[in-house]
């Protein structure tokens, strides 16, 4: 509200204005205020106050309750002062207007303490980071100043800010995996950072595979310790793992290794966090040499074609001659410890029976005989 003209007690004397006053007439030889507008503003100051009334050209000095304020602009015709207000302590303020002809009625002008503004948050530099926390973060904005950030509710760590407010620094706490609201706090109110914070998976740490080598024919149990191997996918020179299990703890994984080329390869453990490779590898070896202890039927006709077993070890993959000839429908059990299939034809009498793997070949003992 505009402050009421307060009259000045000493009767103004009249006489024509320096270098005429344009018509001859008389007027008012001392300046004169009206009001101020606004009639409030903050203790800071700084504001600009208009001040409006008569006789104000040549102003050479406003107060606010006896403390000089910046002229800014001033009407050459007399008709108002613009002013930057200093600060001054909260209360009403008398103002008076100074020119060369003499000092002005009193108007009033009223500080006030404006609470300061909440803050403001434009950005947070990363988005993202692991669920266990640890990350350093920037956040800018404004009137962040004695601020305080949470993630998901747990208060971050580290905080400061500059001088200015504008850039608050910090390192997360741990969160769960996903995104989480990021709320800057202050005396001031509070404010939600825009996109908030995703929280990733840790990257799998693997430290060891036991056992470290086995057969290229593959189905070697393993186990792979380490941690944060949850999820986890594992492949041996790029061909995947069967029969992949992790614990509840994500220390320990286990499962069976696929085929592969005799040599030292690249084990992968890969989970949503990232992937990891096994120091060491995996070292692939020959399959050890087929064993074979019997054949049932130990005999048959010189015509072929009777179904046979064969039991033993070592037989995955296997073929069979019978005197050299191949045998038909050959297969073996997943253990390799049986191997099924039809006799060739055959001359009369016995004949030898060879198993052939790629880890070499064996004779069954007592051969074949043909009848």
């Amino acid at each position: 509200m505009s402050a009421v003209v307060q009259q000045a007690a000493i009767a103004q004397s009249t006489g024509s204005w320096p270098g005429g006053d344009g018509g001859g007439g008389n007027w008012p030889r001392y300046p004169r205020l009206f009001e101020a507008t606004p009639s409030s503003g903050p203790i800071t100051g700084m504001n600009l106050v208009k001040l409006t009334g008569s006789g104000l050209q040549g102003t050479t000095l406003v107060t606010f309750g006896g403390t000089p304020a910046t002229i800014v602009a001033v009407d050459p015709y007399g008709g108002w002062v613009t002013v930057l207000a200093p600060a001054h302590a909260a209360g009403t303020v008398s103002v008076v207007a100074t020119t060369p002809y003499g000092t002005s009625n009193t108007v009033y002008y009223t500080y006030v303490v404006v609470p300061p503004a909440g803050p403001t948050v434009t950005s947070l530099v990363p988005p993202s980071g692991p669920s266990s926390g640890g990350t350093a973060f920037a956040i800018t904005g404004t009137g962040l100043t004695g601020a305080t950030v949470t993630f998901n509710g747990m208060a971050a760590t580290g905080v400061s800010v500059n001088a200015m407010g504008t850039l608050l620094t910090g390192t997360t706490p741990p969160g769960p995996v996903g995104n989480v609201p990021v709320v800057v706090t202050t005396g001031a109110g509070s404010a939600t950072v825009p996109g908030g914070f995703t929280y990733t998976a840790p990257p799998p740490v693997a430290t060891s595979i036991s056992p470290p080598s086995g057969s290229s024919a593959g189905g070697t149990a393993f186990v792979i310790s380490g941690s944060g191997l949850n999820g986890a996918s594992v492949t041996f020179n790029g061909v995947p793992a069967t029969g992949v299990a992790v614990n509840a703890a994500g220390t320990s994984l286990v499962g069976f290794t696929p085929a592969g080329a005799v040599g030292n390869v690249p084990v992968v453990v890969t989970t949503a966090g990232g992937s990891t490779l096994v120091p060491g590898g995996y070292t692939y070896t020959p399959p050890p040499a087929p064993v074979a202890t019997s054949i049932s039927p130990p005999s048959g006709s010189t015509a072929g074609g009777t179904g046979f077993v064969i039991s033993g070890s070592g037989l995955n993959g296997a073929s069979v001659t019978f005197n050299g000839v191949p045998a038909t429908g050959v297969s073996s059990n997943p253990a390799g410890t049986s191997l099924v299939g039809f006799t060739p034809p055959g001359a009369v009498g016995n004949v030898p029976v060879v198993v052939t793997t790629t880890g070499g070949s064996t004779l069954v003992p007592g051969g074949y005989t043909y009848v």
